[in-house]
């Protein structure tokens, strides 16, 4: 076994807390059972680069039980060093451990990469890309890959359109089954709790401002309301500003609205969102974090530039001077707060992504003909996610009677139907 972790003898609390997680995730649990008794992914080598906790543990050892050859790596902020230990006491090369820096895991994520990994499970994308400009010849030889998250599939089409992806790579994250669920449920949930935590700041009669409407900032804004905030919304695409305003928020400008904030979330998944502008307009006291995105998504290397200076630092809050003289507390160095500095999304929810994730891993393992580019998870696949996740809650899913299949069989949108 090969591996870089930070303590081996951690191993057997990772373990309890990845048998908690295996023990809630059904979905998960029932497509790695078939991909094993189907042979998908017998000697398949999977590499799985994602933030490093129990729900993510047990994908990377179902993989494995199913048969397939799998390696993990994940950046130091994203890792639980329990976890990691537990996954290498049971036989899987790991590659990650909580105090490396940005040096180490790129490293990290190489020796990954130095595994040949015939298909990526990747969250954000990063180890898709270092492939590609790193290690041509692992992409040379690659199936495929799959990516689950927003900020992660943009930067795969662009290189689509670039001509420069040369694998297929299924966008999990575009499947219903994980971005009406886990986007708006999950991440809306997880990173307005993480900010109470962190920043130990009730939401209860605070203005809390949310850059973004997408499915992330949606449930970021109806998680923040439900714990009685004043909720502003900012928006540059008309569509979604009227969408925020339709669902009872106020749209405002963000040079307007950080005026008057107390909290402040970007969930836009784009740099500079919250530019050095927009902290230097915040009042004193103010809370900055990123729910689900990218770096820089506050632009806190440009605010340093300008001036602004660190006066104190508590855990993962950051106290930052700005050049008005008001002191901002922003959370987490701006990282993705719900997994960086909590434990992420809630198990239910993760189940379905892991579901989706291991669909993903199955269609491009299955479909030989799919080309380099961004593909979607066929319908069928992520109905059936869905449909064991409403099993496992004790649904029952309904049929359409032959009259409704004649009809739509026989329907013609051109025409008037009675």
């Amino acid at each position: 076994m090969t591996g870089r972790i930070a303590d081996a003898d951690l191993w057997p609390e990772g373990h309890d807390r990845i048998e908690w997680a295996r023990a809630h995730m059904p979905v998960t649990t029932a497509l790695a059972a078939r991909l094993g008794r189907d042979g998908t992914v017998a000697g398949v080598r999977i590499g799985v680069s994602d933030v490093l906790e129990p729900k993510t543990a047990t994908v990377a050892l179902a993989l494995a039980e199913a048969g397939a050859e799998v390696t993990v790596t994940s950046a130091g902020r994203n890792t639980d060093d329990a976890v990691a230990a537990a996954l290498a006491h049971a036989g899987l090369p790991v590659y990650a451990r909580a105090d490396a820096d940005s040096a180490e895991d790129r490293a990290n994520a190489l020796a990954l990469l130095a595994h040949r990994p015939d298909v990526i499970v990747d969250d954000g994308a990063s180890t898709i890309r270092l492939a590609h400009l790193e290690r041509p010849d692992v992409v040379a030889d690659m199936r495929g890959a799959t990516e689950q998250t927003t900020s992660g599939v943009r930067p795969l089409r662009r290189m689509e359109v670039e001509g420069a992806l040369r694998i297929p790579v299924v966008a999990a994250n575009d499947a219903r089954s994980k971005s009406l669920f886990d986007n708006m449920h999950g991440t809306g949930q997880s990173v307005v709790f993480a900010v109470a935590d962190v920043a130990d700041r009730s939401f209860l009669g605070a203005t809390v401002v949310v850059v973004g409407f997408g499915r992330v900032g949606t449930g970021i804004a109806q998680h923040a309301a439900a714990l009685g905030a004043r909720v502003v919304v900012t928006e540059t695409d008309p569509v979604a500003a009227l969408q925020a305003a339709f669902a009872g928020f106020e749209v405002r400008t963000l040079a307007e609205a950080v005026r008057h904030a107390d909290i402040v979330i970007s969930a836009t998944g784009i740099r500079h969102s919250i530019d050095v502008a927009h902290l230097d307009a915040l009042r004193s006291g103010a809370v900055v974090a990123v729910g689900g995105g990218v770096g820089q998504e506050i632009a806190l290397t440009a605010a340093r530039a300008a001036g602004a200076v660190e006066v104190a630092r508590d855990g993962a809050v950051s106290v930052l001077r700005m050049p008005s003289g008001a002191e901002v507390r922003v959370l987490d160095d701006g990282n993705c707060l719900n997994v960086s500095a909590a434990e992420g999304n809630p198990v239910e929810i993760m189940d379905l992504s892991f579901g989706v994730q291991l669909a993903s891993v199955a269609h491009v393992l299955s479909t030989p003909s799919l080309g380099p580019g961004v593909h979607e998870l066929p319908r069928a696949a992520d109905d059936e996610v869905a449909a064991l996740a409403l099993a496992s809650f004790g649904g029952t899913l309904d049929a359409p009677s032959a009259a409704q299949r004649a009809f739509l069989a026989a329907w013609n949108p051109e025409e008037d139907e009675e």
